[in-house]
């Protein structure tokens, strides 16, 4: 019997909530591959875990081989095939960025170092708690027994929202769309490209578009889609936010059918800092992720380029006594 183990940290929140029903309801690995989910919290959160835990028990999923709950970071990491790195401190009213990006900044890198010393080196890592990117830049420096490789963060959710909101505008259909970029920073500059999209291979469409409408509408909205969320809902996006965890877990294990979005260490194509987690288009290919080196850029597209590099610059400068 083959058996993955999946490690969710914030275990007891929204995210995690949408995510672990996503995961055993869904087809990422073959049918007969069981999964352990491990999932990790504060001492605190167990009472919800529990509760969680009964619920999972409750769905009698096919693939489901065990539910380990724990408040011990050393006993959710142990060899574990893939670990979701959820949780984060959430930004309190009046919290200027640069202490949420300490405050996280210690919370990974004391993850990290403890993943180092327990985890499989063939583990893959996808950092989901903001900011992700650099937050990924923390794991990776504190866990040198696992491959640089092998840690992404996530950007789907911002590939998805700009699919979502193309399909609308363009009154297509998302699984139409191929060849939508996200660069950059998981954050409001983050550069949507549809530069090199297509709908059902075909860039007509996308022609058509008013370069108005794509700079002063698509790009910002996409950027701000988290903030547009809140304003309605009330609480960040969660349900959207797990589908899209899924959605990039699946890539990683299936391989990928379309340009992906996903931030890596940089290795400097384009002329990218190399030592940032930085959103490219990639394809993953037989287990492995790989930049799409042959982009054409215009230079408008080179400034938004360089705008979220900067931030990403500047967010590495804030936590560099940490690295």
């Amino acid at each position: 019997m083959k058996k993955q183990i999946i490690t969710i940290t914030g275990a007891a929140g929204n995210i995690a909530y949408s995510l672990i029903f996503r995961i055993l309801a869904g087809n990422i690995f073959d049918q007969d591959t069981k999964i352990q989910l491990n999932l990790l919290d504060i001492s605190q959160a167990l009472p919800i875990l529990m509760g969680v835990k009964l619920e999972i028990e409750d769905c009698a999923f096919r693939q489901l081989d065990s539910v380990i709950i724990t408040d011990k970071p050393e006993e959710a990491f142990a060899d574990s095939d893939y670990i979701l790195l959820v949780g984060a401190k959430p930004r309190s009213k009046g919290m200027q960025r640069a202490d949420l990006l300490l405050d996280n900044a210690n919370i990974f890198k004391a993850q990290g170092n403890i993943i180092n010393e327990n985890a499989k080196t063939t583990t893959k890592i996808i950092v989901v708690g903001n900011p992700a990117n650099t937050n990924a830049l923390i794991i990776e420096e504190n866990t040198k027994n696992i491959p640089t490789e092998n840690i992404s963060s996530l950007m789907r959710l911002d590939q998805n929202r700009a699919k979502s909101i193309l399909s609308v505008k363009t009154d297509c259909r998302v699984e139409q769309i191929s060849q939508l970029i996200v660069w950059g920073n998981h954050s409001a500059t983050q550069y949507p490209d549809i530069n090199n999209a297509l709908i059902n291979n075909n860039n007509e469409k996308i022609l058509s578009l008013n370069d108005q409408w794509v700079s002063d509408e698509f790009i910002p909205r996409v950027q701000n889609r988290g903030a547009e969320i809140i304003e309605h809902r009330g609480k960040s996006s969660a349900a959207s936010a797990a589908s899209a965890i899924y959605d990039h877990v699946y890539a990683l294990v299936n391989g990928s059918s379309d340009w992906e979005s996903m931030g890596i260490m940089s290795s400097n194509p384009y002329d990218i800092d190399d030592q940032i987690f930085f959103s490219y288009p990639l394809n993953i290919v037989n287990d492995e992720i790989k930049i799409i080196e042959t982009v054409d850029l215009s230079e408008t597209s080179i400034k938004y380029i360089k705008n979220t590099e900067k931030e990403l610059i500047s967010e590495r400068d804030v936590i560099k006594d940490l690295l």
